[in-house]
Order: C-alpha cells, then sequence, then structure tokens
C-alpha cells in the first residue's frame, strides 16, 4: 500500500492532536536546526544546505510518508557518501546524484520493494552504522581540539596522522567550549529528555564565545552569514555522461535512504506499537531527494533521532513533522543572522555525540554474545567502511550475509521423512 499516512489520519484529526503535533512539530525542529547545520557542514557542504534539506525533505518525508511519526532530513548516514561525491564530482554532482536516488526511490516503491529491507543482514546495517559513527566523529576532532589544519584528509589512515602532526596546535579554549557543550547535551538529555536540549547547549557554547569575544571559530567567521529565504528551483546536468559517472553514487545514496527511513519507521512501530506502510515510504523519500536536489539540497532520509524526538514530545500523526519543517522555514526567515554567531566546537561536540548514538553502544555486548559469523560480518563491514569505502562495505557486506544466510539455510536438517508407500 502507498497511501501517505496523512490520509489515514487527517479523518479523525482534531484540535487537541494539533496542539500536540504542534508543540512536538516546534520541539524536533529546535533539535533539528543545528543537526541539519553541521551535518552539512561536516558532508562538505555549505551550511545553509542542511536548512534547506530539512525544510523541503523534512516537509515532503511526513506529507507523503507511511509512518504517522517519522520525520526526515539530512542525517549523519550520508556524511561519507556526500563528502566523497562533493570532493571526486563537486557539488553539482551531488545535486545530481541525489535526483537520481529520489528516482530509483520512486520506482522502489511503486514496485513495492520496502518489504526487502527483511533480506539485508542486521549485521551489515550494524557494521556500516558504526562504521560511519566512527568517521563522523574523526572528522569532528579538528573543531573539537582547534587543531590548525588547512585541510584534513578525507582518508581515514591519513587523517589520523595529519590531526596528531597538528597537535601542538591544540586550542584549550576551543576545546573547553566542546567539552562544556558535550556535558550540557548529555545532561539535558537526561534529565529532561523531552526538552530541546541541543539547541540550548550549542546555544550556550555559543553565546559564551560571543560574550566573552573567545579566539574561537564560529559559523559565521568560516562561511559568512546564512541565506535568510528558499533558493530557487533548478534543473541539475542531465547530460547522459554526467548520468552514467554519478549512477553508483545515486545507488548508494538511494539504499541508505531507503534502508534508513524505513529503519527508523520501524523503530517508530515499535515506540507508539503503530504500522507503517513501506512502499509509501520509499516514495516519499523518493520525491524528497528529488524536490531537496532542485532546490540544491542534500540527500535526504526518515531520522531515527529525529523521529524518536518527536513521539517523546508527544507527537501523534504527519503534520507535527510538516510544523517541524515549517518551523525551521520561520527560523531562516527570521533569525538567519543569528546563526552566525553558532560556534564551531559547539557544533563538532553536537556531532560527536550523534555519532556516538549511532553507533548504539547499548547494543554492543549483545553484538559480542551473538553467532560468530554475525560478528565477523560485522567487523568485516565495520573495517571496510572505515577503511575502504562505504559503497565496498555494503556490496561485500550483503553478498557475504546473504550467502551464508543461505549456507545456514542448506545446513539445517529437515526433520521430514518420506512416507512408507
Amino acid at each position: 500500500m502507498r497511501q501517505p499516512k496523512i490520509l489515514t489520519t487527517i479523518q479523525t484529526y482534531n484540535w487537541s492532536l494539533f496542539v500536540s503535533d504542534l508543540l512536538a512539530g516546534v520541539t524536533v525542529a529546535m533539535v533539528a536546526l543545528p543537526l541539519s547545520i553541521a551535518i552539512a557542514i561536516a558532508s562538505g557542504a555549505d551550511p545553509a544546505k542542511g536548512l534547506v534539506t530539512a525544510i523541503v525533505a523534512g516537509f515532503l518525508i511526513s506529507l507523503l510518508g507511511g509512518s504517522r511519526v517519522q520525520v526526515g532530513g539530512p542525517t549523519g548516514a550520508f556524511i561519507v557518501v556526500v563528502f566523497g561525491v562533493i570532493a571526486e564530482h563537486g557539488y553539482d554532482g551531488l545535486v545530481l546524484a541525489t535526483f537520481m536516488a529520489g528516482i530509483i526511490l520512486l520506482i522502489a516503491g511503486y514496485f513495492r520493494a520496502g518489504n526487502l529491507i527483511a533480506f539485508i543482514p542486521e549485521a551489515v546495517v550494524s557494521g556500516f552504522t558504526i562504521g560511519i559513527g566512527i568517521i563522523i566523529a574523526t572528522s569532528q576532532l579538528k573543531d573539537f581540539f582547534g587543531l590548525a589544519v588547512d585541510k584534513v584528509p578525507a582518508d581515514f589512515l591519513e587523517k589520523i596522522p595529519t590531526l596528531w602532526e597538528a597537535r601542538e596546535t591544540f586550542s584549550l579554549v576551543t576545546f573547553a567550549i566542546a567539552i562544556m557543550t558535550l556535558f550540557l547535551i548529555v545532561i539535558l538529555r537526561r534529565l529532561a529528555p523531552r526538552f530541546p536540549g541541543l539547541i540550548v547547549a550549542v546555544g550556550i557554547g555559543s553565546a559564551l564565545v560571543a560574550y566573552m569575544s573567545l579566539p574561537v571559530d564560529t559559523l559565521g567567521s568560516r562561511f559568512g552569514e546564512l541565506p535568510n529565504q528558499l533558493p530557487w528551483p533548478q534543473l541539475p546536468d542531465l547530460s547522459f555522461s554526467r548520468i552514467a559517472e554519478l549512477l553508483p553514487s545515486a545507488v548508494v545514496i538511494a539504499f541508505l535512504a531507503g534502508v534508513e527511513s524505513l529503519l527508523s519507521a520501524m523503530v517508530a512501530d515499535k515506540m507508539i506499537d503503530g504500522h507503517h506502510r513501506p512502499n509509501a515510504e520509499l516514495t516519499a523519500q523518493g520525491a524528497a531527494n528529488i524536490m531537496s536536489a532542485l532546490f540544491v539540497g542534500l540527500p535526504a532520509t526518515g531520522a531515527i533521532a529525529r523521529t524518536a524526538t518527536n513521539i517523546k514530545a508527544g507527537g501523534k500523526t504527519p503534520v507535527a513533522g510538516i510544523i517541524h519543517a515549517v518551523a525551521i522555514l520561520l527560523v531562516m526567515f527570521l533569525a538567519a543572522p543569528v546563526a552566525s554567531y553558532l560556534a564551531m566546537p559547539a557544533l563538532a561536540a553536537l556531532l560527536i555525540i550523534t555519532a556516538w548514538n549511532m553507533s548504539e553502544p547499548h547494543k554492543w555486548r549483545e553484538y559480542a554474545q551473538g553467532n560468530k559469523g554475525d560478528i565477523a560480518l560485522l567487523l568485516l563491514t565495520l573495517v571496510l567502511t572505515v577503511i575502504v569505502d562505504l559503497t565496498v562495505a555494503i556490496g561485500v557486506g550483503v553478498s557475504v550475509g546473504l550467502a551464508m544466510r543461505l549456507s545456514r539455510r542448506n545446513s539445517v536438517e529437515s526433520d521430514w521423512s518420506s512416507p512408507d508407500r
């Protein structure tokens, strides 16, 4: 079934539900705002691209999606892929790859491919998710410690030595802001999980930098002021040579968007005891990525952290996700200059926390006690993600995982015996 959930929920919608959705939507917007900016920066893009993606794609994912409470936008899972595509093909190449990924997702939704997620081994998903978390965390070490490095290599094995060589440029002031922001995020999440602690923690850290005129990089000092309006939509370069060149990247983006959105919807189902429509979800991701590309934004998908925040804040229907997008749009219109004061170490702390949460440390003991084959598959996918490439990691992980599943199925002895005749 590809019918959006909003068509179901709107039939019994009332004022009480709207109030719940309004409060939840504004709360999620306060979480998504700094996170979208930080993800864009970590991806090698302009910070404004993160806001554009959260607004355009976030609106469509909620409007057309198959989950009552799914909230979408730019996510940490895309940082590695986006950074690589921009580095190799330029930002215009990323826009085309995102546009093509949206078309792939629309086709997947039309042919009801949403249920195929059940065939992707959990160890592969866990392996590349932890790997992505490691890459995101290490990419933020420069701003977290205030290291003076002109250009940090994208390759993990080159990045660590480069950062180590710059250790003498460590800035105590920058590190203090980063650590304070990190502790505030953790404390506020524990004391008031429904409170938008992310923006409060980043805001306090940034306010200290501005008020005390500390020698710390800010969003404005590095990127200038954010625009206060959305860009005009435009088509990417659709030449055959460019399409052929970026098709592999588009497939990876589509795969990640589909898997993460469906995983997020499944997590949401457990939290609200509901049932999402997987093919509607894929269709929504397709439309969202196409429109994000037309507005020169980033790839987008359903975000587990924002979806969980929405549920905990009392979101009941897709209207909450729509309000979240509208709230970010209003902030962009009315308060874009204020964002230039956001401190880079505070945003780095936010992304390091995001990377930690992505790796789901509470599940590590469960992984260690699991089947040896699954442990090996998880570690293989993780190492390939960090050391080689996410595309290779997914391809090898899924192939090996399916082969292991077939091998186990064939090795199970059947208790069926032929009858006597």
